[in-house]
Protein backbone atom coordinates (compact mmCIF):
# COMPACT_ATOMS: atom_id res chain seq x y z
CA UNK A 1 0.00 0.00 0.00
CA UNK A 2 1.17 3.86 -0.76
CA UNK A 3 2.17 5.71 1.59
CA UNK A 4 2.06 8.96 -0.46
CA UNK A 5 0.06 11.69 0.84
CA UNK A 6 -3.51 11.32 -1.39
CA UNK A 7 -3.37 13.75 -4.62
CA UNK A 8 -4.94 16.51 -4.51
CA UNK A 9 -8.02 17.44 -7.03
CA UNK A 10 -7.31 19.98 -10.03
CA UNK A 11 -8.41 23.70 -9.84
CA UNK A 12 -9.15 24.12 -13.21
CA UNK A 13 -10.48 21.63 -15.97
CA UNK A 14 -11.07 21.28 -19.43
CA UNK A 15 -13.47 19.51 -21.06
CA UNK A 16 -13.09 18.89 -24.83
CA UNK A 17 -16.37 18.12 -26.81
CA UNK A 18 -19.72 19.09 -27.57
CA UNK A 19 -22.14 16.63 -27.05
CA UNK A 20 -23.96 15.41 -23.98
CA UNK A 21 -21.52 13.20 -22.75
CA UNK A 22 -19.77 16.64 -22.35
CA UNK A 23 -22.30 18.61 -20.76
CA UNK A 24 -22.15 15.65 -17.98
CA UNK A 25 -18.96 15.32 -17.65
CA UNK A 26 -18.57 19.68 -16.86
CA UNK A 27 -21.57 19.08 -14.29
CA UNK A 28 -20.22 16.71 -12.44
CA UNK A 29 -16.34 17.87 -12.41
CA UNK A 30 -17.85 21.38 -11.45
CA UNK A 31 -19.19 19.17 -8.30
CA UNK A 32 -16.30 17.72 -7.71
CA UNK A 33 -13.81 18.85 -4.30
CA UNK A 34 -11.29 21.55 -4.80
CA UNK A 35 -12.28 22.14 -8.75
CA UNK A 36 -12.58 26.01 -8.76
CA UNK A 37 -13.56 26.27 -13.12
CA UNK A 38 -14.45 24.33 -16.02
CA UNK A 39 -13.81 25.18 -19.43
CA UNK A 40 -15.64 23.36 -22.11
CA UNK A 41 -14.41 23.64 -25.75
CA UNK A 42 -16.29 23.87 -27.97
CA UNK A 43 -19.41 23.22 -25.81
CA UNK A 44 -22.63 23.37 -26.61
CA UNK A 45 -26.34 25.63 -26.03
CA UNK A 46 -26.48 24.06 -22.22
CA UNK A 47 -23.15 25.16 -21.13
CA UNK A 48 -23.29 28.62 -19.68
CA UNK A 49 -26.32 26.67 -17.39
CA UNK A 50 -24.08 24.84 -15.69
CA UNK A 51 -22.45 26.96 -12.88
CA UNK A 52 -18.70 27.41 -12.59
CA UNK A 53 -18.67 26.11 -16.66
CA UNK A 54 -17.16 28.72 -19.04
CA UNK A 55 -17.37 27.88 -22.88
CA UNK A 56 -14.53 28.03 -25.24
CA UNK A 57 -15.33 28.48 -29.35
CA UNK A 58 -12.41 25.88 -29.88
CA UNK A 59 -13.34 22.72 -32.33
CA UNK A 60 -11.77 19.24 -30.52
CA UNK A 61 -9.82 18.86 -34.01
CA UNK A 62 -7.52 22.07 -33.32
CA UNK A 63 -5.37 20.46 -30.99
CA UNK A 64 -2.64 24.02 -31.08
CA UNK A 65 -5.75 26.11 -30.26
CA UNK A 66 -6.65 23.51 -27.25
CA UNK A 67 -3.11 23.65 -26.03
CA UNK A 68 -2.70 27.50 -26.17
CA UNK A 69 -6.09 27.49 -23.97
CA UNK A 70 -4.45 25.50 -21.87
CA UNK A 71 -1.32 27.58 -21.33
CA UNK A 72 -3.58 30.75 -20.66
CA UNK A 73 -6.00 29.60 -18.33
CA UNK A 74 -3.65 27.33 -16.02
CA UNK A 75 -5.29 24.02 -16.57
CA UNK A 76 -4.42 21.24 -14.98
CA UNK A 77 -6.18 18.63 -15.97
CA UNK A 78 -8.03 17.99 -19.71
CA UNK A 79 -10.67 15.76 -19.72
CA UNK A 80 -11.35 14.63 -23.77
CA UNK A 81 -14.85 13.31 -24.44
CA UNK A 82 -15.03 12.33 -27.78
CA UNK A 83 -13.00 9.60 -29.65
CA UNK A 84 -12.46 11.49 -32.94
CA UNK A 85 -9.84 13.73 -31.07
CA UNK A 86 -7.89 11.15 -29.22
CA UNK A 87 -7.72 8.91 -31.82
CA UNK A 88 -6.05 11.83 -33.75
CA UNK A 89 -3.47 12.39 -31.13
CA UNK A 90 -4.89 14.93 -29.12
CA UNK A 91 -3.87 13.41 -25.81
CA UNK A 92 0.16 12.46 -27.20
CA UNK A 93 0.05 16.30 -27.91
CA UNK A 94 -1.03 17.75 -24.81
CA UNK A 95 1.31 15.21 -22.76
CA UNK A 96 4.06 15.95 -24.49
CA UNK A 97 3.50 19.65 -23.53
CA UNK A 98 3.22 18.89 -19.81
CA UNK A 99 -0.29 19.14 -19.79
CA UNK A 100 -2.31 16.04 -17.96
CA UNK A 101 -4.26 14.17 -20.02
CA UNK A 102 -7.78 11.75 -19.03
CA UNK A 103 -8.23 9.86 -22.45
CA UNK A 104 -5.64 7.65 -23.95
CA UNK A 105 -2.87 8.02 -26.85
CA UNK A 106 -3.80 7.85 -30.33
CA UNK A 107 -1.81 4.23 -29.78
CA UNK A 108 -4.20 3.41 -27.26
CA UNK A 109 -7.42 4.97 -29.09
CA UNK A 110 -7.10 1.71 -31.50
CA UNK A 111 -8.85 0.51 -29.02
CA UNK A 112 -11.89 2.62 -30.69
CA UNK A 113 -10.50 3.39 -34.28
CA UNK A 114 -9.72 -0.02 -35.60
CA UNK A 115 -11.92 -3.01 -35.19
CA UNK A 116 -9.60 -5.09 -36.81
CA UNK A 117 -7.00 -4.13 -33.90
CA UNK A 118 -8.85 -4.40 -31.31
CA UNK A 119 -10.31 -7.93 -32.08
CA UNK A 120 -6.38 -8.72 -32.49
CA UNK A 121 -5.76 -7.45 -29.28
CA UNK A 122 -8.75 -9.44 -27.77
CA UNK A 123 -7.40 -12.72 -29.53
CA UNK A 124 -4.26 -11.79 -28.24
CA UNK A 125 -4.97 -11.39 -24.42
CA UNK A 126 -7.77 -14.27 -24.39
CA UNK A 127 -10.43 -12.19 -23.35
CA UNK A 128 -13.84 -13.60 -24.68
CA UNK A 129 -15.56 -12.02 -27.90
CA UNK A 130 -17.02 -13.51 -31.04
CA UNK A 131 -15.09 -15.45 -33.71
CA UNK A 132 -14.31 -12.93 -36.49
CA UNK A 133 -12.71 -12.64 -40.04
CA UNK A 134 -11.15 -9.40 -41.17
CA UNK A 135 -11.55 -8.31 -45.12
CA UNK A 136 -9.50 -5.22 -46.60
CA UNK A 137 -11.20 -5.78 -49.65
CA UNK A 138 -15.12 -6.28 -51.01
CA UNK A 139 -14.14 -9.29 -52.78
CA UNK A 140 -12.08 -10.70 -49.50
CA UNK A 141 -15.54 -9.79 -47.87
CA UNK A 142 -18.13 -11.02 -49.80
CA UNK A 143 -15.83 -14.61 -49.96
CA UNK A 144 -16.12 -14.91 -46.41
CA UNK A 145 -19.57 -14.31 -45.99
CA UNK A 146 -20.52 -16.78 -48.43
CA UNK A 147 -18.01 -19.29 -46.96
CA UNK A 148 -19.99 -18.88 -43.74
CA UNK A 149 -23.40 -19.53 -45.54
CA UNK A 150 -25.12 -17.68 -42.34
CA UNK A 151 -26.02 -14.15 -41.54
CA UNK A 152 -22.55 -12.21 -40.45
CA UNK A 153 -22.35 -8.92 -37.72
CA UNK A 154 -20.46 -6.79 -40.38
CA UNK A 155 -18.42 -3.58 -38.78
CA UNK A 156 -16.82 -1.06 -40.61
CA UNK A 157 -13.04 -1.15 -39.34
CA UNK A 158 -12.17 2.50 -38.08
CA UNK A 159 -14.82 5.74 -36.50
CA UNK A 160 -18.28 5.80 -37.38
CA UNK A 161 -20.05 8.03 -34.95
CA UNK A 162 -21.67 5.38 -33.36
CA UNK A 163 -22.85 3.85 -36.79
CA UNK A 164 -21.19 1.00 -39.46
CA UNK A 165 -22.22 -1.83 -37.68
CA UNK A 166 -24.80 -4.22 -39.03
CA UNK A 167 -26.88 -7.25 -37.22
CA UNK A 168 -27.72 -9.24 -40.45
CA UNK A 169 -30.74 -11.09 -40.02
CA UNK A 170 -30.24 -12.74 -43.73
CA UNK A 171 -27.09 -13.53 -45.80
CA UNK A 172 -28.46 -10.93 -48.38
CA UNK A 173 -28.47 -8.16 -45.60
CA UNK A 174 -25.03 -8.89 -44.68
CA UNK A 175 -24.14 -8.85 -48.32
CA UNK A 176 -25.76 -5.11 -48.85
CA UNK A 177 -23.76 -3.78 -45.52
CA UNK A 178 -21.09 -5.07 -47.08
CA UNK A 179 -21.55 -3.06 -50.34
CA UNK A 180 -22.28 0.33 -48.00
CA UNK A 181 -18.94 0.00 -46.37
CA UNK A 182 -16.65 -0.49 -49.46
CA UNK A 183 -18.88 1.82 -51.47
CA UNK A 184 -17.10 4.58 -48.80
CA UNK A 185 -20.55 5.59 -46.96
CA UNK A 186 -18.28 5.59 -43.47
CA UNK A 187 -14.83 7.51 -45.08
CA UNK A 188 -11.48 6.62 -44.59
CA UNK A 189 -9.69 3.27 -46.39
CA UNK A 190 -12.63 0.80 -46.64
CA UNK A 191 -12.14 -1.90 -44.56
CA UNK A 192 -13.83 -4.11 -42.20
CA UNK A 193 -14.54 -6.99 -39.96
CA UNK A 194 -16.90 -9.91 -40.31
CA UNK A 195 -18.83 -11.97 -36.38
CA UNK A 196 -20.16 -14.17 -35.35
CA UNK A 197 -23.47 -13.15 -34.16
CA UNK A 198 -23.99 -13.92 -30.48
CA UNK A 199 -27.07 -13.86 -28.13
CA UNK A 200 -28.25 -12.35 -24.82
CA UNK A 201 -28.41 -9.17 -22.98
CA UNK A 202 -26.25 -6.11 -23.42
CA UNK A 203 -24.25 -3.78 -20.86
CA UNK A 204 -21.08 -1.55 -20.69
CA UNK A 205 -18.58 -1.45 -18.29
CA UNK A 206 -16.71 1.73 -17.42
CA UNK A 207 -12.80 0.92 -16.03
CA UNK A 208 -10.90 4.10 -15.13
CA UNK A 209 -7.75 3.34 -15.26
CA UNK A 210 -3.84 4.98 -15.51
CA UNK A 211 -2.47 1.89 -17.31
CA UNK A 212 -1.62 -0.40 -14.16
CA UNK A 213 -4.88 -0.34 -11.91
CA UNK A 214 -8.26 0.42 -12.72
CA UNK A 215 -11.61 1.81 -10.48
CA UNK A 216 -14.83 0.08 -11.87
CA UNK A 217 -18.38 2.14 -12.34
CA UNK A 218 -21.52 1.20 -11.78
CA UNK A 219 -22.94 -1.27 -14.87
CA UNK A 220 -25.24 0.78 -17.51
CA UNK A 221 -27.75 -0.38 -20.13
CA UNK A 222 -28.57 1.47 -22.98
CA UNK A 223 -31.06 1.20 -25.20
CA UNK A 224 -30.31 1.40 -29.11
CA UNK A 225 -33.22 1.30 -30.97
CA UNK A 226 -35.38 4.10 -31.69
CA UNK A 227 -38.32 2.40 -31.29
CA UNK A 228 -40.88 1.15 -28.79
CA UNK A 229 -39.80 -2.51 -27.39
CA UNK A 230 -36.40 -2.24 -28.86
CA UNK A 231 -37.47 -1.68 -32.61
CA UNK A 232 -36.29 0.14 -35.85
CA UNK A 233 -32.91 1.01 -36.73
CA UNK A 234 -29.89 1.70 -34.24
CA UNK A 235 -29.40 5.25 -32.80
CA UNK A 236 -26.77 6.33 -30.51
CA UNK A 237 -28.65 5.58 -27.74
CA UNK A 238 -31.85 6.72 -26.43
CA UNK A 239 -32.24 5.87 -22.78
CA UNK A 240 -30.01 4.34 -20.20
CA UNK A 241 -30.47 3.23 -16.58
CA UNK A 242 -27.73 1.97 -14.36
CA UNK A 243 -26.78 -0.04 -11.95
CA UNK A 244 -27.88 -2.65 -14.39
CA UNK A 245 -28.85 -5.27 -12.26
CA UNK A 246 -27.58 -7.63 -14.80
CA UNK A 247 -24.21 -7.52 -13.07
CA UNK A 248 -24.14 -7.94 -9.29
CA UNK A 249 -20.76 -7.15 -7.51
CA UNK A 250 -19.86 -10.85 -8.39
CA UNK A 251 -20.14 -10.76 -12.16
CA UNK A 252 -18.55 -6.86 -12.31
CA UNK A 253 -15.90 -8.92 -10.61
CA UNK A 254 -15.81 -11.49 -13.03
CA UNK A 255 -15.99 -8.76 -15.78
CA UNK A 256 -12.94 -7.08 -14.19
CA UNK A 257 -10.85 -10.67 -13.92
CA UNK A 258 -11.94 -12.14 -17.67
CA UNK A 259 -11.89 -9.00 -19.72
CA UNK A 260 -10.48 -5.80 -18.70
CA UNK A 261 -7.50 -6.65 -16.56
CA UNK A 262 -5.63 -9.15 -19.69
CA UNK A 263 -6.98 -6.38 -22.06
CA UNK A 264 -4.86 -3.67 -19.63
CA UNK A 265 -1.78 -6.79 -19.49
CA UNK A 266 -2.27 -6.69 -23.63
CA UNK A 267 -1.73 -3.12 -23.55
CA UNK A 268 1.04 -3.25 -21.23
CA UNK A 269 2.72 -5.87 -23.60
CA UNK A 270 2.47 -3.66 -27.00
CA UNK A 271 4.42 -0.53 -24.82
CA UNK A 272 0.94 1.27 -24.43
CA UNK A 273 0.26 3.18 -21.58
CA UNK A 274 -3.24 3.50 -21.22
CA UNK A 275 -4.62 6.30 -19.71
CA UNK A 276 -8.61 7.12 -19.78
CA UNK A 277 -11.59 5.13 -20.15
CA UNK A 278 -11.73 1.79 -20.99
CA UNK A 279 -15.72 0.93 -22.09
CA UNK A 280 -16.49 -2.38 -22.79
CA UNK A 281 -19.87 -3.65 -24.39
CA UNK A 282 -20.59 -6.58 -23.17
CA UNK A 283 -23.11 -9.23 -24.01
CA UNK A 284 -23.72 -11.76 -21.04
CA UNK A 285 -24.30 -15.05 -23.41
CA UNK A 286 -24.80 -19.03 -22.09
CA UNK A 287 -21.00 -19.32 -21.59
CA UNK A 288 -20.22 -15.62 -19.55
CA UNK A 289 -19.84 -12.34 -20.96
CA UNK A 290 -18.29 -11.79 -24.67
CA UNK A 291 -16.85 -8.50 -25.63
CA UNK A 292 -18.67 -7.22 -28.61
CA UNK A 293 -16.98 -3.83 -28.75
CA UNK A 294 -14.39 -1.62 -26.59
CA UNK A 295 -14.24 2.24 -27.01
CA UNK A 296 -12.14 4.40 -25.60
CA UNK A 297 -14.36 6.83 -24.29
CA UNK A 298 -17.74 6.74 -21.98
CA UNK A 299 -20.65 6.44 -23.65
CA UNK A 300 -23.16 8.83 -24.24
CA UNK A 301 -25.55 8.68 -22.85
CA UNK A 302 -24.73 6.08 -20.35
CA UNK A 303 -22.04 9.12 -19.17
CA UNK A 304 -25.09 11.07 -18.37
CA UNK A 305 -26.37 8.31 -16.45
CA UNK A 306 -23.67 7.30 -14.32
CA UNK A 307 -21.88 10.75 -13.51
CA UNK A 308 -25.08 11.74 -10.85
CA UNK A 309 -24.38 8.45 -8.93
CA UNK A 310 -19.98 9.54 -8.60
CA UNK A 311 -19.05 11.61 -5.96
CA UNK A 312 -17.02 14.65 -5.15
CA UNK A 313 -13.56 12.37 -5.89
CA UNK A 314 -14.18 12.51 -9.48
CA UNK A 315 -11.90 14.86 -10.47
CA UNK A 316 -9.32 13.62 -8.58
CA UNK A 317 -9.34 10.44 -9.70
CA UNK A 318 -9.46 11.33 -12.85
CA UNK A 319 -6.12 13.01 -12.56
CA UNK A 320 -4.76 10.71 -11.08
CA UNK A 321 -5.41 7.92 -13.64
CA UNK A 322 -3.64 11.34 -16.09
CA UNK A 323 -0.98 11.30 -14.37
CA UNK A 324 -0.20 7.11 -13.34
CA UNK A 325 -1.13 7.83 -9.44
CA UNK A 326 -4.22 5.57 -9.41
CA UNK A 327 -2.61 3.99 -5.99
CA UNK A 328 -3.13 7.45 -4.83
CA UNK A 329 -6.15 9.00 -5.32
CA UNK A 330 -9.20 9.02 -2.78
CA UNK A 331 -11.73 6.07 -3.03
CA UNK A 332 -14.62 6.98 -5.41
CA UNK A 333 -17.64 7.35 -3.59
CA UNK A 334 -21.10 6.03 -5.89
CA UNK A 335 -24.12 6.70 -4.33
CA UNK A 336 -26.69 3.63 -3.89
CA UNK A 337 -29.45 5.30 -5.92
CA UNK A 338 -30.84 3.90 -9.23
CA UNK A 339 -30.34 6.50 -12.64
CA UNK A 340 -32.39 6.46 -15.44
CA UNK A 341 -32.20 8.76 -18.70
CA UNK A 342 -34.10 9.36 -21.20
CA UNK A 343 -33.05 11.00 -24.80
CA UNK A 344 -35.08 13.50 -26.29
CA UNK A 345 -33.99 13.47 -30.00
CA UNK A 346 -35.14 15.43 -33.10
CA UNK A 347 -37.69 15.24 -35.57
CA UNK A 348 -36.39 12.69 -38.02
CA UNK A 349 -33.78 10.91 -35.88
CA UNK A 350 -31.85 8.64 -36.99
CA UNK A 351 -31.94 9.63 -40.52
CA UNK A 352 -32.73 12.99 -41.78
CA UNK A 353 -33.04 15.45 -39.03
CA UNK A 354 -34.79 19.30 -38.36
CA UNK A 355 -32.62 21.37 -36.52
CA UNK A 356 -33.44 24.82 -35.66
CA UNK A 357 -36.35 24.28 -33.72
CA UNK A 358 -36.51 26.40 -30.30
CA UNK A 359 -36.14 24.90 -27.10
CA UNK A 360 -38.44 25.95 -23.77
CA UNK A 361 -38.08 24.06 -20.60
CA UNK A 362 -39.63 24.95 -17.25
CA UNK A 363 -37.73 21.71 -15.78
CA UNK A 364 -35.97 22.89 -12.59
CA UNK A 365 -32.87 21.21 -12.19
CA UNK A 366 -32.29 19.57 -8.65
CA UNK A 367 -29.72 17.27 -6.53
CA UNK A 368 -31.32 14.31 -8.08
CA UNK A 369 -32.63 15.66 -11.15
CA UNK A 370 -30.56 17.02 -14.04
CA UNK A 371 -31.13 18.25 -17.70
CA UNK A 372 -28.02 17.95 -19.97
CA UNK A 373 -27.81 19.65 -23.49
CA UNK A 374 -26.24 17.55 -26.08
CA UNK A 375 -27.38 18.95 -29.69
CA UNK A 376 -28.19 22.17 -28.80
CA UNK A 377 -27.13 26.03 -29.37
CA UNK A 378 -26.79 29.17 -27.78
CA UNK A 379 -28.04 31.86 -30.20
CA UNK A 380 -26.50 35.83 -29.38
CA UNK A 381 -30.28 36.57 -28.06
CA UNK A 382 -29.89 34.04 -25.73
CA UNK A 383 -32.41 31.55 -27.57
CA UNK A 384 -31.94 27.88 -27.50
CA UNK A 385 -32.47 25.77 -30.42
CA UNK A 386 -31.82 22.32 -31.53
CA UNK A 387 -28.79 21.73 -33.73
CA UNK A 388 -28.27 17.78 -33.96
CA UNK A 389 -30.07 14.56 -33.36
CA UNK A 390 -30.53 13.73 -29.84
CA UNK A 391 -30.88 17.54 -27.90
CA UNK A 392 -31.34 16.47 -24.96
CA UNK A 393 -30.91 14.19 -21.65
CA UNK A 394 -33.23 14.15 -18.66
CA UNK A 395 -31.69 12.34 -15.97
CA UNK A 396 -33.12 11.25 -12.39
CA UNK A 397 -32.27 9.48 -9.13
CA UNK A 398 -34.45 7.66 -6.64
CA UNK A 399 -34.11 4.62 -4.23
CA UNK A 400 -35.78 2.55 -7.06
CA UNK A 401 -36.15 2.34 -10.63
CA UNK A 402 -39.68 3.00 -10.75
CA UNK A 403 -39.83 6.38 -8.83
CA UNK A 404 -36.08 7.64 -11.06
CA UNK A 405 -38.17 7.19 -14.29
CA UNK A 406 -41.35 8.35 -13.27
CA UNK A 407 -38.97 11.66 -11.90
CA UNK A 408 -36.96 11.80 -15.24
CA UNK A 409 -40.45 11.42 -17.61
CA UNK A 410 -42.19 14.19 -15.84
CA UNK A 411 -38.93 16.12 -16.00
CA UNK A 412 -39.57 16.05 -19.88
CA UNK A 413 -42.73 16.54 -19.87
CA UNK A 414 -41.65 20.42 -18.84
CA UNK A 415 -39.49 20.44 -21.82
CA UNK A 416 -40.37 21.20 -25.70
CA UNK A 417 -39.42 21.77 -29.45
CA UNK A 418 -41.17 21.04 -32.25
CA UNK A 419 -40.83 17.43 -33.34
CA UNK A 420 -39.57 16.21 -30.30
CA UNK A 421 -38.72 12.41 -30.16
CA UNK A 422 -38.48 9.90 -27.24
CA UNK A 423 -39.21 6.36 -25.87
CA UNK A 424 -41.43 6.09 -23.48
CA UNK A 425 -40.27 2.20 -22.38
CA UNK A 426 -37.04 3.31 -21.45
CA UNK A 427 -35.80 0.83 -18.45
CA UNK A 428 -38.74 -1.38 -19.30
CA UNK A 429 -36.36 -3.91 -18.15
CA UNK A 430 -36.19 -2.72 -14.76
CA UNK A 431 -39.83 -0.66 -14.48
CA UNK A 432 -42.15 -2.84 -12.38
CA UNK A 433 -45.45 -0.24 -13.87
Amino acid sequence: MSTAAPLMSPARVLVVGGGGRENALAWALQRSEGVERVWVAPGNGGTLDLPGCEQLAIPEHNHEALLNACHEHGVELVVVGPEAPLAAGLADRLRAAGVPVFGPGADGAQLEASKQWAKALMVEAGVPTAGYWQANSREEALAALEAQAKPLVVKADGLAAGKGVTVAETIEEARSAIEEIFAGRFGGDASLVLEERTHGPEVSVFALTDGERMVLLPPAQDHKRIGEGDTGPNTGGMGAYAPAPLLDAAGLDAVRRVVLEPTLAALQARGIRYRGVIYAGLMLTDNGPSVIEFNCRFGDPECETLMPLLGPELAAVLLACATGQLDQAPALSIAPLCSACVIAAAHGYPGEIRKGDAISSNLEPSAELQLFHAGTQRQADGRCLSSGGRVLAVVAQANDFDSAFEKAYTGLAQVHFEGMTYRHDIGHQVRRR
